[in-house]
C-alpha cells in the first residue's frame, strides 16, 4: 500500500485504495480520514464507478463523525444515480442507521424491511453483513431483542471468519445484555472482545466493554466497571466517535458517584453532556444530567441543581419519547405490511373471482350459486382480516401509553395527564397534590428471589395501590419501582391520608405468605407535594415530592413524608411529627 501511495497512482491503484478505505472505516479511522483526503484530491483521475464508491465513502465518514443531516442526501444521491446494484444496496442499508439516528424511525424500518427482503439476490459478503448488523441494532433499538439476536446469529453462521465474527459477537451481547438474560457477562463478552481485537475492531471491542462496565455497575461491581473503563478510554478517545465517548463518560460519572468521588463523577457527567451527540437524546445523556442534579443537590448549589432537574427532564422525556416513538414505528411497519401483504392476497383472490366468474358463466344455474357462496366467503375473509388489522392498531396504540408489566400509566403518559390536570385545576382553583411512592429494598427482592418474583410483587403492590384510587387520580409507573400519584381536588392533609392507607396497603398485600410472594416482606417510603406549597408547575411538584421521599428513605423507610425547605413534616405509621 506504501509502494502505491508513493507512486503515480493507476485505476487498479485507485481500486485498491478505495478497497482498502473500506475495510478499515472502523478499525482504524484516522486512516481511513487520511485516504479519504489523498483519493478526494484525486477525483478527475477516477473512473466514474470509482467517483460514486469515493462518494459513497465520504457520506459513510460525515455521518460516522455525527453529522447525519449532511450525510443523508449525499447516501440518497448515491442510491439515485450509482448503476452499481451492490453499491446502492450498502447505500440503502447506511441511510437505515441515519434514519434511526435522526429520528425518522418509520422511514428506517420501512428500509430495512425492503432490503432485508432483496437479501437474497445479494451474493457480496460484506454488503450481506452490513444489512443484517444494521437490521440487528435497528431491532434491538425498538426493543425486538429476539429479532436482532436472530439477525446477529445469521451473521455469525454467513461469515463466522470475518466481520461476522466480531460483529455479529458484539450484537449477540447487545441483544442478551439489554433483554436482561444475562446472569453474567464473562465468558460471551471475552469471546467477542478478542474476535473484534483480532480483527482490529477497537469500537466493537469497546462498544461491548461499555456494556460489561454497566452490567458491573447495575450489580454493585462499580470499582471494576472503572478499572475496565478508564483501562480503555484513551483506545475511545482515539476512536473518535462521539457517541462512545459519552457513553464511557456517563459509566465513569455514575461508577465514580457509587463509589463516593463526587468530583471525578462531576467531571465525568459535564464530559458526557459535552461530547454527546448534538439534539440527540440517548440513555448515557440523561443518566448524566440526573447525576449532575444529584451532585449539585448535594453541595448545596440549588440554582444549578435546579437547572440540571430542568435539562434531566426534558432529555428523560426526549429519550423515552425516542423509545416509545422506535416500538411505535416498528409496529406501524410491521403493520403496514401486513396490510400491503393483504392487499396482495386480496387482489390475487379478485383476480381468481374473475377467472372463476368467466368459467361460472358458461356452467348451469346451480354452479353460479356455488360462486355466490365462493364469493361471500372470500368477501368475509376480506373484512374479517381488515376488522383483525384495525384491532391490532388501535391494540398497538394503547400500549404505547401502558406500562407492559404493570398495566398502569407509564412514565411519558402519566406526565402528558398530569400536566393537564394540573392546568386544569389552575383554571378551576382546585387543590391537588401529587405522591411518589417508592418499594423499599427492591433489588433485594429481585438479587434474592429474581426477577420474575419481584415483577409480581411490583403488580401486587399496583394492586393494592389502585384499592385506594378514585377514578379522577393518575396513577403511573415512573421507572423501576418508583410511582406516582396526582390526586386532584385534594388537600395536603387528606393526600397524607390517603399516602398512609395505601403505604399500609402494600405493607399487607406483598408480605403474605402466598405462591406468589411466599414470605417477602415489602414496604415502601412515600413523598407528597402540594399546589398550596409547590404551585401547578409539574417539575416543582416533582422535586418537593422527591424530598420528601428522600426523607422517608433517610428516615427509615416505610413511611410517609412531605417536606419543604426549612420546615419538614413527617407521618411514620400513620402518626405526623414535625421536625426542624
Amino acid at each position: 500500500m506504501g509502494t502505491a501511495v508513493a507512486a503515480v497512482p493507476t485505476s487498479d491503484d485507485f481500486s485498491r485504495l478505495l478497497k482498502h478505505a473500506d475495510s478499515i472505516k472502523t478499525s482504524d479511522h484516522p486512516e481511513f480520514l487520511q485516504l479519504m483526503k489523498r483519493l478526494g484530491g484525486e477525483t478527475t483521475r477516477l473512473s466514474p464507478q470509482q467517483q460514486m464508491y469515493l462518494r459513497y465513502l465520504q457520506a459513510w465518514g460525515i455521518g460516522y463523525q455525527g453529522d447525519y443531516e449532511t450525510a443523508t442526501p449525499l447516501l440518497n444521491a448515491v442510491i439515485t444515480e450509482s448503476t452499481d446494484a451492490t453499491l446502492r444496496f450498502r447505500a440503502g442499508t447506511t441511510l437505515v442507521n441515519m434514519l434511526s439516528i435522526g429520528s425518522h424511525y418509520e422511514e428506517a424500518f420501512a428500509q430495512i424491511s425492503q432490503l432485508l427482503d432483496q437479501l437474497p439476490q445479494i451474493a457480496d459478503k460484506d454488503a450481506r453483513i452490513q444489512t443484517l448488523g444494521v437490521a440487528s441494532m435497528l431491532y434491538n433499538d425498538a426493543g425486538q431483542y429476539d429479532l436482532g439476536l436472530n439477525y446477529a446469529n445469521q451473521m455469525l453462521r454467513e461469515n463466522p471468519v470475518g466481520d461476522g465474527d466480531c460483529k455479529g459477537r458484539f450484537l449477540q451481547v447487545q441483544s442478551l445484555y439489554e433483554s436482561g438474560k444475562f446472569s453474567t457477562l464473562d465468558r460471551q463478552s471475552s469471546e467477542a472482545i478478542d474476535a473484534c481485537n483480532k480483527k482490529s475492531e477497537f469500537l466493537f471491542a469497546n462498544l461491548i466493554r461499555f456494556n460489561v462496565a454497566n452490567f458491573d455497575i447495575e450489580h454493585g461491581q462499580s470499582a471494576a466497571a472503572i478499572e475496565l473503563l478508564q483501562k480503555n478510554y484513551a483506545d475511545v478517545q482515539r476512536i473518535g466517535y462521539p457517541e462512545l465517548t459519552s457513553d464511557f463518560d456517563a459509566s465513569l460519572a455514575q461508577a465514580y458517584w457509587n463509589e463516593g468521588g463526587i468530583a471525578l463523577a462531576k467531571q465525568y457527567a459535564k464530559a458526557a453532556v459535552d461530547g454527546g451527540v448534538k439534539h440527540e437524546f440517548t440513555k448515557s445523556l440523561t443518566n448524566a444530567y440526573a447525576l449532575l442534579y444529584l451532585i449539585e443537590k448535594k453541595q448545596g448549589d440549588l440554582d444549578a441543581a435546579l437547572s440540571y432537574h430542568e435539562k434531566y427532564m426534558a432529555a428523560d422525556k426526549g429519550y423515552l419519547n425516542d423509545v416509545s416513538a422506535k416500538a411505535l414505528a416498528y409496529q406501524t411497519v410491521k403493520q403496514q405490511v401486513l396490510a400491503k401483504k393483504l392487499q396482495i392476497d386480496t387482489l390475487n383472490k379478485q383476480n381468481q373471482i374473475l377467472t372463476l366468474q368467466q368459467t361460472l358463466a358458461k356452467k348451469a344455474a346451480e354452479t353460479s350459486r356455488l360462486y355466490i357462496i365462493l364469493l361471500l366467503i372470500v368477501l368475509a375473509s376480506i373484512a374479517l382480516w381488515t376488522y383483525r388489522v384495525k384491532r391490532s392498531q388501535l391494540r398497538f396504540m394503547k400500549l404505547a401509553r401502558r406500562d407492559g408489566l404493570t398495566g398502569i400509566f407509564n412514565r411519558q403518559h402519566f406526565v402528558n395527564e398530569a400536566e393537564l390536570q394540573l392546568r386544569y385545576c389552575r383554571k378551576s382553583e382546585r387543590q391537588a397534590c401529587l405522591v411518589l411512592i417508592d418499594l423499599d429494598h427492591f433489588k433485594v427482592v429481585n438479587d434474592t428471589h429474581g426477577h420474575a418474583v419481584g415483577d409480581r410483587v411490583l403488580k401486587r403492590a399496583v394492586e393494592a395501590c389502585q384499592q385506594h384510587l378514585r377514578s379522577t387520580d393518575i396513577f403511573g409507573r415512573l421507572g423501576g419501582e418508583e410511582f406516582g400519584i396526582v390526586l386532584p381536588e385534594c388537600t395536603l392533609e387528606q393526600a397524607l391520608n390517603r399516602a398512609e392507607q395505601i403505604r399500609v396497603a402494600i405493607a399487607t398485600a406483598t408480605s403474605g405468605d402466598d405462591d406468589d410472594t411466599p414470605g417477602i416482606p415489602i414496604s415502601a417510603s412515600f413523598g407528597v407535594a402540594t399546589i398550596a406549597r409547590s404551585g401547578y408547575e409539574l417539575r416543582q411538584l416533582l422535586i418537593h415530592a422527591d424530598d420528601g421521599l428522600y426523607l422517608s428513605k433517610r428516615e427509615g423507610r416505610n413511611r410517609v413524608s412531605v417536606c419543604y425547605d426549612t420546615q419538614p413534616r413527617q407521618r411514620v405509621a400513620g402518626v405526623a411529627t414535625d421536625r426542624a
